[in-house]
């Protein structure tokens, strides 16, 4: 193969190994930074000059940064763009840390396009955080009250109170005893 920029990307392609060094307390898992990717793959360059730039953009109402990473050996180049979006009211996070957050996450992302890094398997992809889980809600005396009603005038069942509304442990044996 001639040493072309693709066949040289293709190199390192094969080559590169970012492990996933950080560890998510809170999600229990591990992942790998943009930090983590540029320390791996910068001693395979050989010659090849990495860039990466951040642009913030807006659509919909939304705002979002887009990362652009481009490899280039001076003659040609290639670029792969991901994007992330921002929540400046993020809670636990100043504006700019959101920012910032959002520019690390879509620099991430783009590397991995880059450098076909499969994130698939990876927590950082797959993790939701506990967003799935539905938060049942809680009765109060009044609406627990309505509800062994319509329990009894056959309304609802007691399936349909107990995987739609969090019950107190009195609450549960009350409608043990129905």
């Amino acid at each position: 193969m001639k040493d072309t920029l693709i066949s040289r990307l293709a190199k390192i392609q094969q080559e590169l190994k970012a492990p996933k060094n950080q560890f998510n307390k809170f999600g229990n898992y591990k992942y790998r930074s943009c930090e983590d990717i540029l320390e791996a793959v910068k001693p395979l360059l050989n010659g090849l000059a990495l860039n990466l730039t951040d642009e913030v953009k807006e659509a919909a109402g939304y705002m979002y940064v887009e990362a652009t990473a481009v490899i280039t050996d001076g003659n040609k180049m290639q670029a792969v763009k991901a994007q992330a979006g921002i929540d400046p009211t993020r809670k636990g996070m100043d504006i700019a840390q959101s920012f910032g957050s959002s520019s690390s996450y879509a620099r991430k992302y783009a590397l991995n396009g880059l450098f076909l890094i499969d994130d698939t398997k990876d927590a950082d992809a797959t993790n939701t955080h506990n967003k799935n889980e539905v938060k049942k809600e809680k009765l109060s005396k009044k609406r627990f009250e309505d509800a062994l009603k319509a329990l009894q005038d056959g309304k609802i069942t007691k399936d349909k109170i107990t995987s739609k509304f969090e019950l107190s442990p009195l609450q549960t044996k009350a409608l043990e005893l129905c």
